[in-house]
């Protein structure tokens, strides 16, 4: 970020960047270890308190805000999800309790190629929770979704949010790879995010002083945003970033093309750590099986990859792309 000023620091209402910091920094001092012990170490099953992705009961937290919406153009026809079946094209509507076999041939009849079976049979699964998830590393998880039939349009309708929001060329350009290989992309943010930004520690600190020492009288981290959407950041080798940004970002290039185009069809959630105040993403992908529906899971951490990097620390700690283990945990997870 650059700053301007002869103190150094970006004036807004009277206040600078460095005024915060220096006027805060003996109280975070005073606070910091302790606070930093508490955001670090504990509250993740170390010690008998807390828990952590692997303890987790995490297919619960995961189904519980899973409500798949779909409305999507088939062929020029309209197709969507309402109450307790599917309407097509605003007269047919299929109810769950139908039998498949009609469905089978509505779809034929229309020339829809199998989406509106694969739809009904899979959000009819969702709704009468005949499904499971299953919890994977990063490199697990793409080898799982390997193992059975993919299924990109109950893969559609768990994409609430963030659903082809930015173009998949400013992806492209980020990440330095096809926008329609999401393993590409996981791994190509990695090198997209320490190119163009690096982790905030001034906005941190001065979040720090803000919940810590003036408990939230003031709000201090306005003083250190930067704009941080991929257009701004691929003009920029060095903006400031938090770990909420880093997740809307990633869900926003993991969904930039369709889940029918994608060489896996992948839905990204955020996830959030009350406890720790940490945000990261999770993945999930829609397989068929012999025994059924399978929502293959993993999660990933761009705010460890960015400022393992920052601070050299890869050597030691590793790349910091896997969450899938006993150094997170979530409280929600938002569809």
């Amino acid at each position: 970020m650059n700053d301007s000023g002869d103190d150094g620091g970006g004036k807004a209402g009277g206040v600078t960047r460095r005024r915060v910091l220096l006027g805060g920094g003996a109280s975070v001092a005073t606070v910091g270890g302790a606070k930093a012990l508490y955001n670090t170490v504990l509250g993740y099953g170390r010690f008998g308190m807390g828990t952590n992705l692997e303890e987790q009961d995490l297919a619960a937290l995961a189904a519980e805000r899973l409500v798949p919406t779909y409305e999507e153009s088939i062929g020029g026809t309209r197709v969507r999800l309402a109450g307790d079946g599917i309407v097509v094209d605003g007269e047919t509507t299929l109810s769950f309790d139908d039998d498949p076999a009609d469905v089978e041939e509505l779809d034929s009849r229309l020339g829809f190629g199998g989406r509106l079976r694969e739809l009904f049979a899979d959000a009819a699964a969702v709704r009468a929770g005949t499904y499971a998830f299953e919890f994977h590393d990063p490199p697990a998880f793409f080898d799982r979704m390997d193992d059975g039939e993919p299924r990109p349009e109950v893969v559609t309708a768990i994409r609430t949010n963030w659903d082809r929001t930015v173009d998949p060329g400013l992806v492209g350009r980020f990440a330095g790879v096809d926008p329609s290989d999401p393993a590409a992309v996981v791994e190509g943010l990695v090198g997209g995010f320490r190119e163009h930004t690096h982790y905030d520690v001034p906005r941190y600190l001065a979040g720090s002083i803000e919940d810590n020492v003036i408990l939230g009288a003031a709000d201090l981290r306005q003083y250190f945003e930067d704009a941080v959407e991929f257009e701004a950041l691929l003009e920029s080798d060095g903006t400031g970033i938090f770990c909420w940004e880093l997740v809307y970002r990633s869900i926003e290039a993991l969904h930039a093309v369709s889940p029918a185009r994608q060489a896996a069809p992948i839905a990204a959630c955020y996830v959030i750590d009350r406890r720790h105040k940490h945000a990261f993403t999770g993945l999930l992908g829609a397989i068929r099986v012999d025994d059924g529906l399978r929502f293959p899971m993993t999660f990933v951490d761009y705010t460890h990859t960015t400022m393992y990097d920052d601070f050299r620390l890869t050597g030691v700690l590793g790349e910091g792309l896997d969450a899938y283990n006993d150094r997170h945990r979530a409280s929600e997870i938002y569809w």
